[in-house]
């Protein structure tokens, strides 16, 4: 049987809630895309959508979720066939960690599975500004075939809401990932 997309989804405790609950929104309305969602969200994530997004509806998403230390998740292995990676906010202690091959924990496992097998993995970072290490690490990503995406918003579609200010880096996020999204395009008339 041929698979559509398998989707990791990790969310750090990098301030950016606004990025992963967009990105969870976008990927329900695209379900036709996708076969399998996996979520692992560290704890410093649940307390920062906490406080930048004052409530824990990450909890109301029906995807599957994995902890950090579950290394029986099926994202743990390259035979399990997830094609698609997005840390979404990714922290600079991940992206080190995955850049210097530390799996310590199911997300920078699953980074480094996805890298080993050739598959997508981009990384939404979300600090500024950067430093020499930071951006160090950001080649070594890159040169092992990750995509470095920074959570740097667009404004030519005039966005009215924060909402819409983080889908301009989400959606990119997800053209990126290979899934077709009605989004502005520059240059179109709408």
């Amino acid at each position: 049987m041929l698979h559509r997309n398998r989707i990791i989804v990790a969310i750090t405790g990098a301030s950016g809630a606004i990025y992963a609950k967009v990105l969870l929104d976008k990927l329900m309305l695209l379900k036709h895309q996708w076969d399998a969602v996996g979520i692992v969200m560290s704890n410093n994530a649940k307390e920062v959508w906490i406080t930048e997004l004052g409530n824990n509806s990450y909890e109301q998403y029906p995807f599957n979720y994995y902890q950090k230390t579950d290394f029986s998740a099926p994202f743990a292995s390259g035979s399990a066939r997830y094609n698609t990676m997005i840390i979404a906010p990714c922290s600079m202690g991940t992206l080190g960690r995955i850049a210097n091959g530390i799996s310590d924990d199911l997300v920078t496992r699953a980074a480094d599975v996805i890298l080993k097998e050739r598959r997508k993995l981009i990384l939404m970072v979300r600090d500024t500004p950067y430093n020499l290490i930071h951006i160090k690490n950001m080649e070594t990503i890159t040169l092992a075939g990750g995509i470095i995406c920074p959570a740097t918003p667009s404004f030519y579609s005039r966005p009215a809401t924060i909402e819409d200010v983080a889908a301009t880096v989400v959606d990119r996020v997800l053209d990126l990932a290979g899934l077709e999204v009605g989004t502005y395009r520059w240059g179109s008339s709408e």
